[in-house]
């Protein structure tokens, strides 16, 4: 019993521990977005660069700073002098330009919200078909008998064990051929199916009852009513799950939209974000104020569905 109760508090502590270690690259994003690029006040000899500083610092200065200038100035006001006081609210002034400048410029002078736009437009066209079409394979494959369902079955487990980068040269020449270089296409006709999805949504329809479709084929059902009236709804988890884990695939997708994409009106948001290292190869302020862009529809999308993405860990685990 002793040794359960010290147990339970070191596993914890250590997940703790590993999750602030896991979270740490994404704070130090966010906190270099809202970093001071270059700064001088009245107690500094020469501007400091907070963003390339060594060793680096670990809070956004700019905010702090900020706060600091607003309380000089009410201190200034106090006492009287307005001399002062706009010294200080001046340097407040600069502070927040330097502090969001990078977001302003990112959205007056990219493209950020038309690859925002094409980002969650090829997301959901994608992920809308991917889920019916490996519900549809996933149906066949689990409540259909037909010769060779299994040859099928594990060719399609098989492409699982293929890596990215070995198709990425065939597939390339497909999509010349077809003539969808540089258009959404692209990006949209190599994913309309996911052999993860197809097992997945295999797996949780094998716990479906075969009466429940027998009976709806006595009372006169098409297979098309079917898959419609019975699959569908109670495969809505599994379902759910594929979409979840389909839309972040898609969103972050980096390799294949550089590649086949060469018009920046048609970039996506990771694709785009590429063209601002390109021309500012020092600025990283500004690349990391657009990765700050890019991952925070992902965390509120994470924070919204996490549920479905903790069943997606069990979703499958069924014995034939």
């Amino acid at each position: 019993m002793f040794q359960r109760r010290i147990k339970k508090p070191i596993i914890i502590v250590s997940l703790l521990i590993m999750a602030l270690i896991s979270l740490l690259p994404l704070y130090w994003v966010f906190v270099t977005a809202l970093q001071l690029p270059s700064y001088q006040n009245e107690e500094m000899d020469r501007p400091v660069s907070y963003v390339e500083s060594s060793p680096p610092v670990l809070y956004p200065v700019g905010i702090t700073e900020y706060v600091s200038q607003w309380q000089k100035k009410r201190e200034a006001e106090s006492q009287g002098d307005m001399e002062q006081a706009e010294v200080h609210s001046s340097l407040m002034t600069e502070v927040r330009e330097k502090t969001f400048g990078s977001f302003t410029h990112l959205f007056e002078n990219t493209k950020i919200m038309r690859w925002l736009f094409n980002s969650v437009y090829i997301a959901v066209v994608t992920t809308a078909i991917i889920v019916l079409i490996d519900t549809m394979a996933g149906y066949v494959l689990a409540k259909k008998d037909f010769p060779g369902k299994w040859i099928i079955f594990w060719m399609i487990i098989s492409t699982m064990m293929i890596p990215e980068q070995v198709t990425l040269v065939p597939t390339f020449i497909i999509v010349q051929n077809l003539n969808m270089f540089d258009t959404h296409f692209a990006l949209i006709f190599p994913m309309l199916a996911l052999a993860f999805g197809v097992f997945l949504m295999r797996q949780f329809l094998l716990s479906i009852p075969d009466e429940l479709i027998e009976a709806a084929k006595i009372d006169g059902a098409s297979e098309w009513k079917i898959f419609r009236s019975i699959i569908v709804p109670l495969a809505r988890p599994a379902m759910a799950v594929l979409g979840i884990f389909t839309f972040v695939l898609v969103w972050n997708s980096f390799l294949w939209p550089i590649i086949v994409i060469n018009d920046e009106n048609l970039m996506t948001l990771p694709a785009g974000l590429k063209t601002l290292q390109d021309a500012n190869l020092a600025d990283f302020k500004l690349l990391m104020t657009g990765a700050t862009v890019a991952a925070v529809p992902m965390i509120i999308f994470f924070l919204m569905f996490q549920r479905y993405f903790i069943k997606g860990l069990t979703i499958g685990g069924v014995k034939e």
